[in-house]
């Protein structure tokens, strides 16, 4: 379950033992703070770190996003989940290597998620596209057919950007479309956040830099309109590099600082390995 960005302020606020005014004070209107706490208003980057700064929020404890089971045992799932996060994706593909981790798996999902997780970290460590196309093609003919899945929609996009590099753009632009397929109007979860940056990053792979700035401000859009900070660094240092090659300094430079306050802020380290 997603814990928002509201629910952690004012529980926060609430083991304090601080009202709603004390916290708002010199920052923002009481109303305003209500409504932040409620999910009725997304606050700006700085009003965000006025409030998370008063109340010593340590926000290296709050998980970002919500990593995929490959197998049913909790402490199994929590070291794949620390890896994921951590970005440690050599220490990643040896640990799904081990026998005890293919023995884990058992179902289609888990199977769909063991493969995409092996693309993943294959392709982070440059292991061949070819290699890291056919693992995430392995973890799609896993995917329940009727299903649009969150990880279904990430496993056609991280194949649509090995393809994009493999210069199989037709191939590309089809697995896009599918998995953007009414993504505004699925069940909302953070990872989806995820799809909109790979959508821009595949069109700035491409040299489609107006593209790349729409699929970025629509993924602003979708995740601020869900209160959710999960990967806004990232979208904005992608259009921070969008504008740069664009010769955009306005935006450039507000779209660079916007991402160093939530890299600050969240702890998300943007890549920059484009």
């Amino acid at each position: 379950m997603t814990i928002k960005l509201g629910d952690i302020l004012k529980q926060t606020r609430q083991a304090q033992h601080m009202t709603q005014k004390q916290l708002a004070e010199g920052i923002c209107s009481q109303s305003m703070l209500s409504a932040i706490e409620k999910g009725q208003y997304t606050p700006n980057a700085n009003l965000l770190i006025a409030l998370c700064r008063r109340l010593k929020i340590s926000l290296d404890d709050i998980s970002l996003s919500s990593n995929f089971a490959i197998g049913r045992t909790r402490d199994f799932n929590q070291k794949l989940d620390r890896l994921c996060n951590q970005h440690q994706y050599q220490k990643l593909f040896d640990f799904l290597q081990k026998p005890s981790v293919l023995d884990a798996i058992e179902t289609d999902g888990q199977t769909q998620a063991y493969y995409y997780y092996l693309g993943i970290s294959k392709w982070h460590l440059q292991q061949g596209l070819q290699d890291v196309a056919a693992d995430f093609q392995l973890s799609l003919a896993s995917a329940q057919p009727t299903h649009l899945s969150v990880l279904t929609r990430l496993g056609m996009m991280s194949l649509a950007m090995v393809r994009t590099q493999l210069g199989q753009l037709r191939s590309s632009e089809k697995l896009l479309a599918q998995a953007v397929s009414d993504i505004e109007t699925a069940e909302y979860e953070e990872n989806l956040n995820i799809v909109f940056y790979l959508a821009g990053l595949i069109c700035f792979e491409s040299e489609h830099y107006a593209k790349t700035a729409n699929w970025v401000l629509r993924g602003i859009d979708f995740a601020t309109g869900h209160d959710s900070h999960y990967m806004l660094a990232n979208l904005y240092y992608l259009l921070a590099r969008t504008a740069e090659v664009e010769a955009q300094l306005d935006i450039h430079d507000d779209a660079q600082e916007r991402a160093k306050i939530f890299t600050e802020l969240f702890h998300e380290k943007p890549y920059e390995n484009f």
